[in-house]
């Protein structure tokens, strides 16, 4: 079992910037792809990042050049750095772990609690 904890969301002005946290309990995070999505009120999760268990890297258009995915596989860690936001970005963030790599987020089997990110005009 796979235990995912984000933390780092928070209430920002538009063009602010945030770094989320995502802490893995599990021992072979190395192994893992790790994903970023997002839920806004009244609308579906939405992909935001993804980083395989090689490095490569995949961004949602809507925050390609804005956002930067990382991992630290010494410290089970992912985080995703929220540059230059906008009050559209207002959303739940959550963090995934699965084996596989989808921008699909049915597809994951492990999720965090999320944590919240909140961007005013």
């Amino acid at each position: 079992q796979v235990r995912l904890v984000e933390s780092g969301g928070g209430s920002v002005q538009a063009g602010g910037s945030l770094r989320l946290s995502c802490a893995a309990s599990e021992y072979a995070f190395s192994s893992y792809c790790m994903g970023w999505f997002r839920q806004a009120p009244g609308k579906g999760r939405e992909f935001v990042a993804i980083i395989s268990a090689g490095g490569s890297i995949t961004y949602a258009n809507s925050v390609s050049g804005r956002f930067t995915v990382s991992r630290d596989n010494a410290k089970n860690t992912l985080w995703l750095q929220l540059d230059s936001l906008k009050p559209e970005d207002t959303a739940m963030y959550y963090c995934a772990a699965d084996r596989w790599c989808s921008i699909v987020g049915n597809s994951w089997h492990y999720w965090g609690q999320g944590t919240q990110v909140t961007v005013s005009s």
